[in-house]
């Protein structure tokens, strides 16, 4: 018989407590047939809140349902409005869930870069393409005594089911009573059914927002799972700046990834007098991991010289043991390639990089180098010529300084970068070049990669670009170096740290 009064006297489904329209006849949620529904009492909570337990009003021991096959499909479309909340909220709870995003493929880079290269031959294996990766089911174990979300498969953050309390089950199988007042504590039976969904109210781990949509979840591997941005990386954009020395070291616009890396830090000489330490690496693209091979280099040689310095080694001869140690941290990395790995590439270049780092003391200047990074020194008197303090080992100065080619004709050619020192486990005969030069005049040493000089390559180029103050403002000027590079084309990865000449003060700090 018709029970359209009564219908319309519900505003929920007994069942699931969803919201319901006047003249429905069956809940839109879960199918409840409405029509053998009688109108429901007065319902009070039966959650303990603030440590105090509420009168219990009087609740029939269970609900009327409906006979078997009395429940049709369910509606394809859900009714409208947001699900109202059950009547036993969970004390404490947080509103809002997060929603997991579909899996998006990692976006491949519109520019690859352009590898340096080494003198030598090298048959480089090709890398494997990284598989997908699917987006993580984050979603957090419900608390008890929260309602389900109709149409959500049970899961919890690893995906298994969770078990339900009875006062949310899910929608009435035929024939099955559904006891409406909360158990005892412990309390378990035929009742429990499995939750469909996981509480809304418990927040979830907040996860990282995309740079570029500010909507979309990033994956494990930094892509957003809503648009495919790569995310930033740590090592995409650094700056560092201790005491007078300041560096920057900046991804470019075409590499896909930051190669280079450096070390800055002060300590004093046995006198007590200061002096400043600037390390900075090139990664050899040609080779394996050259990224770890850089960031390796700097921390050793940077360590080192901090070590001896102290104790009273001479600038000079503490440079030295510096690049042996970061050649010694670079080599390690060759055995720590597994097995595998070395089996299916056995002609894979060793991982390998450049170094160049400076030591500046109350009246020495020190540099050292392997490879073809660059130091050069700008006095802050613009009318004293600059100089380039470094020799390259290149291809370019081979042909220079065996009288072949002109400088300008040697750079110009495409074998100009191609290195003939590196510090790696496939280096031909390590060599470190050290020089040393007391400079009569205040100045800053310039340490970069060649992913600045290729912007200025001559000396009067780059004293052009250095700026004014950068003695006075080394992290300033670092930043407008890298700029520079960045508006020339930023094909490399770009790497400068300035050391100021005479140092300042030890606790002085830069402007």
């Amino acid at each position: 018989m018709s029970q359209m009064p009564q219908q319309a006297a519900l505003s929920k489904c007994p069942s699931c407590e969803e919201p319901l329209e006047s003249g429905d006849r069956f809940c839109g949620a879960c199918g409840y047939d409405l029509s053998v529904v009688p109108a429901r009492p007065a319902d009070e909570p039966t959650i303990a809140m603030n440590g105090t337990v509420p009168p219990q009003a009087a609740v029939p021991a269970a609900w009327p349902t409906p006979t078997a096959g009395a429940v049709p499909p369910r509606p394809t479309t859900p009714p409208p409005g947001p699900p109202a909340p059950g009547p036993h909220p969970a004390p404490g709870g947080v509103s809002g869930a997060a929603s997991a995003g579909a899996p998006h493929p990692a976006a491949p880079d519109p520019h690859p870069p352009t590898p340096n290269t080494r003198a030598a031959p090298a048959n480089d294996a090709a890398s494997a393409g990284a598989p997908g990766h699917p987006a993580a089911a984050d979603r957090p174990a419900p608390s008890p005594g929260a309602p389900a979300q109709p149409g959500a498969a049970p899961a919890t953050a690893q995906g298994t089911p969770v078990p339900a309390h009875p006062a949310v089950s899910a929608a009435p199988s035929a024939g099955v009573r559904l006891d409406r007042r909360a158990p005892a504590e412990g309390a378990g039976g035929g009742d429990d059914y499995p939750l469909q969904a996981p509480d809304p109210r418990v927040a979830a781990e907040p996860a990282a927002v995309c740079v570029a949509c500010r909507a979309g979840r990033v994956d494990d591997d930094g892509y957003c799972e809503n648009c495919g941005h790569a995310q930033p990386r740590e090592r995409d954009h650094m700056e560092q700046e201790r005491g007078p020395v300041a560096a920057v070291s900046d991804r470019g616009l075409r590499h896909h990834r930051n190669e280079d890396a450096f070390a800055v830090g002060t300590t004093t000489l046995p006198d007590g007098s200061p002096v400043s330490v600037a390390v900075v690496c090139d990664g050899v693209s040609s080779a394996t991991r050259p990224d770890e091979a850089s960031l390796a280099a700097s921390r050793a040689a940077n360590a080192s010289l901090l070590d001896a310095l102290p104790r009273g080694t001479h600038p000079q001869q503490a440079m030295h043991e510096a690049i042996l140690a970061a050649s010694e941290a670079v080599d390690a990395l060759a055995g720590e390639q597994p097995a595998e790995a070395r089996e299916h590439a056995p002609q894979q270049n060793a991982p390998a990089c450049t170094i160049v780092g400076a030591v500046v003391t109350a009246g020495l200047l020190v540099v050292g180098w392997v490879g073809d990074s660059r130091a050069y020194w700008i006095p802050v008197d613009r009318s004293a010529p600059a100089a380039r303090l470094t020799e390259d080992d290149s291809w370019a100065a081979q042909m220079v300084a065996a009288g072949l080619m002109g400088e300008a004709e040697a750079y110009a050619d495409h074998r100009a970068h191609a290195i003939t020192g590196w510090l790696g486990a496939d280096a031909y005969e390590l060599e470190p070049h050290t020089a040393a030069f007391k400079p009569d005049r205040p100045g800053v040493v310039v340490v970069c990669t060649d992913g600045l000089w290729n912007y200025a390559e001559s000396v009067e180029e780059m004293a052009e670009a250095v700026p004014a103050d950068a003695a006075a403002r080394p992290l300033h000027a670092a930043r407008v170096l890298v700029g520079h590079a960045l508006d020339g084309g930023g094909h490399d990865n770009v790497t400068v740290a300035l050391v100021p000449f005479p140092a300042v003060p030890q606790g002085a700090g830069s402007a």
